[in-house]
């Protein structure tokens, strides 16, 4: 088993903690890796866009003047693409833009997306993570002591409303829960942060 540093909210190594391999060590599977971040970006889109056609404007489809002999060019009716409050051609209709994805994939995309940070040096793990005071400026701190740039995720297991309101305004920083990290999120983000019991949960879940 890999071992990896754990650090407190200060940025002070506190101990070290081993990862399972079977976890952890996963070689990197682009494929798989897309199609999951391909199925939550389908997956949260509305699908209700919708236009009129022409068989649906309001209006009539009497002939706006005889065929022939008019000098302008022949029409059949208002409703047309071509009239200002026309139909639209090829006009979108709401649609299912939902992708599936069966569980064992979706956690081995996961896994495998957590071992590819790991690999790159992008993951940290942390003793627990609480911003008691829930002001901006702490969360600032913490980003600071680690000298974290870029998008940074944390994933804890109970989080708390002082901890989220403290990172919400801070655009490039996420606070998560384990329960709801998707294989999106983890590549979203430049550093990934997890806390010791968001691991244990993890291995606890997946672990055979």
């Amino acid at each position: 088993m890999a071992k990896v540093k754990v650090y407190d909210m200060s940025a002070k190594v506190v101990g070290e903690i081993e990862l399972n391999e079977e976890l952890f060590a996963l070689p990197y599977n682009e494929a798989l890796i897309h199609e999951a971040v391909v199925a939550f970006e389908a997956n949260q889109r509305q699908g209700n866009k919708s236009t009129l056609t022409r068989s649906e404007v309001r209006g009539h489809a009497k002939k706006p003047w005889r065929q022939k002999k008019t000098g302008r060019a022949r029409h059949g009716s208002t409703k047309s693409p071509e009239y200002t409050g026309g139909g639209v051609v090829f006009a979108p209709k709401p649609r299912d833009f939902s992708k599936r994805m069966n569980k064992t994939a979706k956690r081995l995309a996961l896994l495998t997306a957590l071992s590819r940070k790991l690999e790159l040096g992008q993951i940290i793990v942390l003793q627990n993570f609480e911003i008691a005071s829930g002001k901006t400026k702490d969360a600032n701190a913490f980003l600071k002591a680690f000298g974290l740039s870029g998008k940074t995720l944390v994933v804890g297991t109970n989080n708390s409303a002082l901890s989220l309101r403290s990172v919400a305004n801070i655009k490039s920083f996420n606070l998560e829960n384990i329960n709801q990290l998707t294989t999106y999120e983890v590549v979203a983000n430049k550093n990934v942060l997890l806390t010791t019991d968001a691991i244990k949960t993890i291995e606890e879940a997946y672990a055979e």
